[in-house]
């Protein structure tokens, strides 16, 4: 079982990948999870749209795009990002693109444990453990 990461129509390479890796599968544990087959591939917003249309019918840019395949205790999937919009939001909320990057990435993977986002409820909570995550990664990682 693996973690893999590709990209489409974009030029930009991840830093880190192994230390990403290894940060993925802690928070899931810490969830009492494992990891199995997860692709995270980076694409452009006209990719995003694409999938948006063509999978969810809308009609609009996203940052993140979770297709979900897991079964309970083993969390699978596909995770489309763009780069693009990731790099937008980076400006809007005065984060730097690598840090914007790392909590995309988490807030996929906190959607195959079973986090959801719609409500202002599930919203707030799948921040927090957005910043439990981030958290956790910087501790690991920022010596």
């Amino acid at each position: 079982m693996a973690i893999r990461f590709s990209k489409q129509n974009v030029k930009f390479n991840l830093k880190n990948k192994r230390k990403i890796v290894n940060w993925i599968k802690e928070i899931a544990e810490s969830h009492n999870i494992t990891t199995g087959e997860i692709s995270i591939i980076f694409v452009s917003d006209s990719d995003i749209l694409e999938i948006n249309k063509q999978y969810l019918n809308h009609n609009y840019f996203t940052d993140i795009i979770t297709f979900d395949y897991s079964s309970k205790r083993t969390i699978e999937g596909d995770i489309f990002i763009s780069v693009d919009t990731v790099n937008t939001n980076s400006v809007i909320f005065k984060s730097t693109f690598n840090e914007e990057i790392l909590r995309v990435i988490i807030h996929g993977v906190l959607h195959l444990i079973g986090f959801k986002d719609k409500s202002d409820k599930e919203q707030k909570s799948m921040r927090m453990n957005e910043d439990l995550a981030l958290e956790v990664f910087h501790k690991r990682n920022d010596k």
